[in-house]
């Protein structure tokens, strides 16, 4: 096979980035016999992403081992059977997953070690020899460059042009009819489940963005601020932000709410991931695969 090289800046380009500045070697070109284990990519990961990685953190390896050579990288929202079975398809072995794979934040496995789903998706890990790395907390917060997941889905939402530089999370759009500005989310980011609260004919030109589970008390405080007329949010409790944003329209507030669901909120965050991956590191294949939205509507 001829070796491929990757051209970096062309990568970031045709998937709408901008271009990222990387510590990074010089570009290596991409041979079968190139051989490099899951930990020392997840190294390589740790050394572009910036930060600490000293303190308590759900970024480690939840499946398989280290020392497995990588045949491929998949990114993904979320490791769910169905992503797992793809990757094992397309040949990839390194999972990098956003969120947990064993259905908690810490990936805790008791209580369920007798379980079928849990053994049956245990044993698909197993026999295709797959290392599973959660990318999370520092993919949030890397260093020096922007959260992740916050630019991946500003450039899915055609946002970045109306980003406030003093605060990414602030959008100023062209005004829009609530229900407007709903409908386009939608068919941006192609959502079955989208919901909102608040009046559909209200106008509105201030957008908070908050991407998947971010809490109560980040998303009322998001709200409380005077330049802010809309959260566009993942997910939020019924009972807490929703009954929140319902009172304020009430009051007759310019407050509404936005929910995405948690992974069309997040998902284009781990396609731009692959974009970024590969920037620095050509020696292997890595592709983006969307685990989708879980939800779905009766006809």
């Amino acid at each position: 096979m001829k070796p491929s090289t990757v051209t970096r800046r062309s990568m970031l380009r045709g998937l709408g980035f901008a271009p990222l500045v990387c510590v990074a070697g010089p570009s290596i070109a991409w041979t079968e016999s190139t051989q490099l284990t899951a930990g020392q990519l997840i190294q390589r990961i740790k050394d572009h992403t910036g930060g600490s990685w000293g303190g308590a953190t759900v970024d480690t390896i939840k499946a398989g081992d280290p020392n497995t050579v990588v045949t491929g990288i998949a990114t993904t929202f979320l490791d769910t059977y169905n992503v797992l079975e793809r990757a094992a398809r397309a040949g990839k072995n390194l999972i990098v997953t956003h969120e947990p794979t064993f259905y908690n934040h810490q990936d805790e496995t008791t209580g369920i070690e007798d379980d079928r789903v849990f053994l049956q998706k245990k044993a698909l890990i197993e026999k295709h020899k797959m290392v599973i790395w959660r990318f999370h907390d520092h993919w949030h917060a890397r260093g020096p460059h922007p959260d992740g997941i916050l630019e991946g889905m500003t450039a899915a939402l055609g946002w970045k042009k109306y980003q406030d530089p003093h605060d990414p999370k602030h959008f100023v759009l062209p005004e829009a009819r609530l229900d407007a500005l709903a409908g386009d989310i939608q068919r941006r980011l192609g959502i079955r489940t989208l919901r909102v609260v608040g009046k559909p004919e209200m106008k509105v030109r201030q957008i908070g963005l908050l991407p998947g589970a971010s809490g109560r008390e980040r998303q009322i405080a998001m709200l409380e601020k005077k330049n802010v007329e809309i959260l566009v949010a993942g997910e939020a409790s019924e009972w807490e932000t929703v009954e929140y944003v319902r009172d304020a329209a009430a009051e007759g507030r310019r407050k509404g709410l936005i929910l995405l669901g948690h992974e069309p909120s997040e998902e284009a965050g781990m396609k731009y991931c692959a974009a970024w991956l590969k920037t620095f590191i050509p020696e292997v294949p890595i592709e983006f695969i969307q685990a989708g939205e879980p939800f779905w509507r009766p006809a």
